[in-house]
């Protein structure tokens, strides 16, 4: 009491949320451990290859390798126009981050006439640019994959040919071929022919003499209601030789349109007169020299250079494709 008057005792609630002084409320030791290495990417290496498709991840810029020199790899974009990378930075490949490592064989210009060794299966596509390497994903558990989208049978060697075959139009299809789906042929002992225009495959068929054992497989370009493919295809497949043939085909005027055109930096193939020579004209549209058949077959390679996996062409392609494989690889 102060004198006589008394004092009023004011009784704060007792607050219901209580927190225990032993409670750790920050957690571990930040420092403990091996910190240093959380959150970061591990980025796989590769070897450097001649015409692996790199992008470098902060100019965007994407192009083939063409060459590796005072430590610069040089990258070639659909346009022909070639810059350097410092070899020791990192790249996109597949669309996952790589660095690289000394080549295994040579990738400069010279590198390029040089031939490949023949494939132990001894295909008709030996001799032509390899079949892309097989790419590990991790979505699969690191299994690898080939440029087909097929899992890759590793450390296998090819099989001996099989009697049966599948033939193609022209080279520039076959090299498509080979390139997607060469890993894969290799495994079955698939081999590919050419055959310089449908127009001949009556001819091949008769020197061929198909049967049960050795079926043929045939993919035809411009495979649609009315064309001369159609034609030849539709003839070929009620003669003689019809219970043992597939002809099958895209819609495209050339397998060149089978690549998406945004690999090339374009929103849609251009459309040309029938009076111009088709390849031709593309080049012409696309600005690329197109006076010789070399400009053509360059131009070709820069398209071909370009594709990575099954996923840059188009789904009409895809189908045919692995029809005819299943076609001439299943059992007798």
């Amino acid at each position: 009491m102060m004198g006589d008057r008394p004092v009023d005792v004011v009784r704060t609630p007792v607050d219901s949320t209580l927190v225990r002084v032993d409670e750790d409320r920050y957690g571990s030791d930040v420092l403990s451990g091996d910190w240093r290495s959380r959150g970061v990417q591990k980025v796989r290496q590769v070897p450097l290859e001649r015409d692996m498709v790199l992008e470098d991840p902060d100019s965007g810029w994407a192009g083939a390798v063409v060459g590796l020199e005072a430590g610069n790899v040089s990258l070639e974009d659909w346009k022909g126009r070639v810059r350097a990378f410092p070899f020791v930075g990192q790249f996109l490949l597949e669309g996952e981050l790589v660095t690289l490592t000394r080549p295994q064989a040579p990738v400069g210009r010279s590198a390029a006439a040089a031939p490949p060794a023949r494939s132990t299966a001894g295909t008709a596509t030996a001799g032509r640019p390899g079949a892309a390497p097989a790419v590990r994903h991790a979505s699969d558990g690191g299994r690898l994959r080939t440029a087909s989208g097929s899992f890759a049978v590793e450390q296998q060697r090819a099989r001996v040919a099989l009697p049966s075959r599948i033939m193609v139009e022209g080279k520039h299809d076959a090299e498509l071929v080979e390139k997607v789906w060469g890993a894969d042929l290799r495994v079955e002992g698939v081999v590919v022919e050419e055959l310089s225009g449908v127009d001949n495959l009556a001819d091949v068929l008769d020197d061929f003499r198909p049967t049960r054992e050795r079926r043929v497989g045939v993919l035809v370009d411009h495979l649609v209601p009315g064309s001369k493919e159609s034609r030849s295809a539709d003839a070929v497949m009620r003669g003689k030789w019809g219970a043992h043939v597939l002809v099958v085909g895209h819609p495209f005027v050339d397998v060149w349109q089978s690549v998406k055109p945004a690999r090339v930096g374009l929103q849609a193939w251009p459309t040309i007169p029938r009076s111009i020579e088709w390849k031709a004209g593309i080049c012409q549209a696309l600005g690329w020299p197109h006076a010789e058949q070399a400009d053509i077959a360059r131009a070709w390679q820069r398209i071909l250079g370009q594709v990575r996996t099954f996923a840059d062409l188009e789904p009409q392609l895809l189908g045919r494709v692995e029809e005819l494989i299943d076609f001439v690889t299943e059992p007798v």
